[in-house]
């Protein structure tokens, strides 16, 4: 493919190429670059906020580029300060090993694992000796690193800055000079990371990589980045029809953010499909529905995206219950209610449960839960509501 048509595809909704120039020099020697994306197993999950840059990746994929997947399960145990206003506690081994297992069977459902090198940083970060720390910390001045948004913020609110975390972008940008990358994905909040990678691999006499940033996903919520910790994300490992459910339950304006990030729609057509909307031409919820299928098909599979929608419109156009998501609960005496959702897998935090309660949004048999500290007796052919558009049925 010419050069054009791929930076075309590159930069087809990303937000920025640093610098593109360097890109288009590596693009001109007409080889297969080295595209590098990491992510720290900090949860067992991944999220449709990880798949924004994971298709990105994929489509370099499909370009014949080499892609590199690496699972910083070295990082991981420091924690990136990246939007922290305070210092993480630490992982352990057992959980960081834990939340790895379950990462590449994720992964694999965006890209080709056949076509895929997974990594990981702890074969070579754990090595460093005393006298190899020294020389890569002397690379980098801490007038640089205290440059960063978060520590700059923590030190004008007089919050503890951990030393660790001072090495967290170096550890990073040491990644891209072992791993000698050309490319390196990442979200706009790692900006900071991504160039550490450049500055190192220039220092090592390397050709420094580009940075090819993606927007951060909005939660469900419409407030924060989408984030499992604070209870408004949609996991790649759920099942297709409690992630078609939950996109359905998003606002009408959070719809356009979707619908340009996950599905690259133009501000050119989704000025048109507001338009349409507004003089009345087409039903927001009908938008809503083809932009749930659109996500469910890309990220799930189109037979997925056919069923999800199916039982959507039974159980919520035509109020038919059969169709609703069976589950089967041991015998139960009496079970709080965030235990109860918790088992349903309608909610992974108690948080989440809170804030779903506190704004009316679950319902049993019709009665709203308004109590966090409810008790529910659970009895077959109950049927639980969570949210505008998610609905169980105990078995």
């Amino acid at each position: 493919m010419d050069i054009k048509k791929q930076l075309e595809i590159i930069k087809s909704s990303t937000q920025a190429v640093i610098p593109e120039a360097d890109l288009i020099k590596k693009l001109q020697k007409g080889i297969p670059l080295r595209i590098k994306l990491g992510m720290d197993p900090t949860a067992p999950d991944l999220h449709l906020g990880h798949a924004v840059v994971l298709y990105k990746m994929k489509q370099l994929q499909d370009l014949g580029h080499e892609v590199i997947f690496l699972i910083g399960d070295f990082t991981a145990r420091i924690g990136d300060p990246t939007g922290k206003s305070k210092t993480r506690p630490p992982l352990t081994e057992q959980e960081i090993e834990l939340n790895t297992k379950t990462y590449f069977d994720q992964v694999s459902k965006i890209l080709d694992p056949k076509k895929l090198k997974v990594v990981y940083n702890s074969h070579w970060l754990s090595k460093l000796s005393i006298g190899d720390m020294t020389k890569l910390c002397a690379k980098v001045t801490l007038a640089r690193l205290i440059e960063r948004e978060d520590f700059t913020k923590r030190m004008e609110q007089n919050q503890p800055i951990g030393f660790h975390e001072l090495l967290y972008p170096l550890f990073q940008g040491y990644d891209s000079v072992e791993l000698k990358a050309d490319i390196e994905l990442g979200g706009t909040d790692q900006t900071f990371n991504l160039l550490m990678g450049r500055h190192l691999q220039e220092h090592y006499g390397q050709e420094p990589q580009v940075i090819v940033t993606t927007p951060l996903l909005e939660g469900l919520d419409g407030g924060p980045k989408m984030s499992k910790s604070l209870g408004n994300a949609i996991g790649l490992s759920e099942p297709a029809d409690q992630a078609y459910g939950k996109l359905m339950s998003i606002s009408d304006d959070l719809m356009w953010h979707y619908m340009h990030i996950l599905l690259y729609h133009s501000d050119a057509e989704i000025a048109q499909f507001k338009k349409d909307v507004q003089e009345e031409r087409v039903h927001p919820m009908d938008l809503k529905k083809n932009m749930a299928h659109a996500i469910i098909a890309r990220f799930w599979s189109p037979v997925e995206a056919d069923s999800a929608q199916k039982q959507f419109e039974e159980l919520f156009q035509k109020k038919d219950y059969s169709h609703a998501h069976e589950v089967e609960l041991a015998s139960y005496a009496s079970l709080w209610i965030v235990d109860l959702l918790k088992t349903l897998k309608a909610i992974t935090t108690s948080s989440e449960a809170k804030r779903l309660i506190d704004s009316g949004s679950v319902h049993i048999d019709g009665q709203a839960i308004t109590d966090f500290k409810a008790l529910v007796n659970p009895a077959s052919g109950m049927i639980i509501k969570v949210g505008k558009h998610r609905i169980y049925k105990v078995k």
